[in-house]
């Protein structure tokens, strides 16, 4: 039986105390919870030549499912909160969730402030099986990172879902948390610590991310909670409502659901994943020309043979004396 994780910004906070305090990099490992044919930990080069190891959660799939889903986490990167969704994903679908630089059991100990150095950094995730088609998902500020992703890596991607994303407008647990953990900084632990300065540092970066959603080719979902007060729905609608996509973007309203959608009912967040999933293109039947009758050659060629005067008669005409 699974624990349960402490929920909401406060209860994650306390968390990276916890671990701190304890000397570990995640609150509490998935070895206590699920079997490694369940979910495990992995870990992958960071991309661009950085020199990073990046950590990651995956579910195991004996053979590649056709879908893999791609999940970059929000700020604290924790992937290990992702865990009862991976061990409730479906046989047809496999899922990877990172620890993003800076956090957990990735590299560096420092925060990367920089939104492109990260979706450089977490590019070999989109690295698929021949045949499978890859789900982007981006959690909160990882929704940025992953846009970024999918501007450079189009191609790979075949659906962007941000999900609770963030962007720079703060409801007001988000705002106190910034707060208290700019007046703190030396006190709070690492990922708390690298969450507050990335998230400072992540408006002036947006207007990239903006142009970046104009220009993607990639169909765009966005999954909000309508309680979010870490990530207010309506920031949200403002940031899209400017953007013109070249595809229309779907909202889908997660009524009741806070910041945190990936600690609520599984089933739930896995229903609205797999709407995202473009369902395969039902052609209409191909149109049959209705049949034409066929004239009787040999009977033709026989009453051209027996009255030449007719040899230049029409098919049509000949059929009508026939």
């Amino acid at each position: 039986m699974a624990r349960k994780r402490p929920k909401g910004v406060v209860g994650v906070g306390w968390a990276c105390f916890a671990s701190a305090m304890l000397g570990r990099t995640e609150h509490v490992p998935m070895s206590k919870d699920y079997p490694d044919t369940m979910v495990r930990r992995t870990s992958f080069e960071a991309g661009g030549g950085l020199g990073w190891r990046i950590s990651a959660l995956e579910s195991p799939r004996g053979q590649p499912a056709p879908w893999k889903i791609v999940v970059v986490t929000g700020s604290p990167s924790w992937a290990e909160y992702w865990a009862p969704v991976l061990a409730a994903l479906p046989q047809d679908r496999e899922m990877i969730v990172v620890d993003r630089p800076g956090f957990g059991a990735s590299e560096p100990a420092d925060h990367v402030p920089d939104l492109e150095v990260q979706a450089l950094a977490l590019s070999p995730l989109l690295q698929a099986a021949p045949g499978q088609k890859i789900l982007l998902v981006g959690q909160s500020y990882g929704a940025a990172i992953a846009t970024l992703m999918a501007r450079r890596y189009g191609r790979r991607v075949r659906g962007l879902v941000l999900l609770s994303g963030y962007y720079g407008e703060p409801g007001p647990t988000a705002r106190w948390l910034l707060d208290t953990g700019g007046k703190a900084l030396g006190l709070i632990p690492r990922d708390l610590r690298n969450a507050v300065l990335e998230v400072t540092g992540q408006p002036e970066q947006l207007g990239n991310v903006r142009r970046a959603l104009s220009e993607l080719r990639t169909p765009i979902h966005l999954i909000h909670g309508d309680r979010d007060d870490f990530a207010p729905l309506d920031a949200a609608e403002r940031l899209m409502a400017g953007i013109k996509a070249r595809h229309s973007i779907r909202l889908t309203r997660v009524e009741g659901a806070d910041h945190f959608i990936n600690d609520g009912p599984t089933d739930r967040l896995l229903a609205a994943l797999d709407a995202c999933v473009p369902q395969p293109r039902r052609w209409l039947p191909l149109l049959r020309w209705p049949a034409l009758p066929r004239p009787d050659l040999a009977a033709l060629w026989a009453r051209l043979r027996a009255d030449p005067s007719r040899r230049w008669t029409s098919v049509a005409a000949t059929r009508e004396t026939a």
